[in-house]
């Protein structure tokens, strides 16, 4: 199993910053979403991802090849490659229908369900704070949707597809997390990142309709740029925060990103009203508090059992 190289303050520092970009980045493809369609977002996304990453690797005489490697290995990569994949289409899709608030908060399942993961394949017992936190999560969701709570359940609109597609996305993002915890015996995290970037170039292209990019304004293409340079400095981050923290520590930090999501909102929508975004009454404030601790007790567990 792959070792954390235990340098603490870089990757507290990685993992803080993969949350600010994190919680940054759904209002921006929100905006963008207006214009152009999830696939196309996305392909262009991945294709600037895979130039500028590959451009690095290149020099470095880095570039990966999956030849050699055991047929788990390979299999640790498809499923690495297809959990990223699937996660950046279906959040898309999901945002289209939500606000970014509410997307954000669904996704914090995210980092819940890695830990989960990592329980189950480590043979590990779940512990009393984590199942305290996995509840405080469950409670805090349904406090966020308290006022629309009956309607998800019952009808079954436009905002309940839009919860369903992210939740899906939530599980194929921990897929994906787990795979890449251990391909890092054997990669380093960029050549990892390059192999998920060209896989979803090539897999995106055939749905990728170009025609409004070619109409976009010069302020939509600082939007895209953000977008395009969001995949690779979070990602990255996230990725080299594994090498050098616990996945526990940097799952914690992750768990404030629905914070700073609803922080930006609010504060966007302050200079410019348009935006779309979301009327909290103060349950749903609660509930998204009770999120972020609930995800930030399941994954300090360990460390709090051995402090107690």
């Amino acid at each position: 199993m792959h070792q954390s190289s235990g340098r603490i303050g870089l990757g507290f520092s990685l993992a803080l910053l993969t949350a600010v970009l994190w919680g940054l980045l759904p209002i921006a493809l929100k905006w963008l979403l207006s214009s152009m369609s999830a696939a196309t977002i996305t392909w262009i996304r991945f294709v600037v991802a895979t130039v500028l990453v590959g451009a690095v690797l290149l020099t470095r005489r880095q570039i990966p090849s999956v030849r050699g490697l055991s047929r788990n290995k390979q299999l640790l990569v498809l499923l690495a490659v297809s959990g990223l994949l699937l996660n950046y289409i279906l959040y898309l899709n999901g945002l289209f229908l939500l606000t970014a608030e509410t997307a954000q908060v669904v996704i914090q399942l995210a980092p819940f369900l890695m830990m989960l993961g990592a329980v189950y394949l480590f043979k590990e017992r779940l512990l009393l704070w984590q199942k305290i936190g996995a509840w405080l999560l469950v409670l805090g969701l349904l406090l966020f949707f308290n006022d629309r709570l009956a309607l998800l359940l019952t009808q079954f609109g436009s905002e309940t597809a839009g919860v369903l597609l992210v939740i899906i996305a939530a599980v194929s993002w921990a897929c994906y997390a787990l795979a890449q915890k251990q391909l890092l015996m054997s990669f380093n995290s960029q050549q990892i990142m390059w192999m998920i970037y060209l896989a979803g170039a090539l897999c995106f292209l055939p749905a990728a309709d170009l025609a409004p990019v070619l109409e976009l304004s010069a302020w939509q293409w600082g939007i895209v740029a953000f977008c395009c340079l969001n995949t690779i400095v979070a990602y990255g981050a996230f990725a080299e925060a594994l090498q050098h923290w616990q996945a526990a520590n940097v799952s914690a930090v992750l768990a404030i990103t629905p914070l700073l999501t609803i922080g930006f909102v609010q504060l966007l929508a302050y200079f410019y009203p348009q935006f779309p975004n979301e009327s909290l009454n103060v349950w749903a404030w609660v509930g998204a508090l009770l999120v972020v601790l609930g995800s930030m007790l399941t994954a300090l567990a360990p460390m709090l059992k051995n402090r107690l």
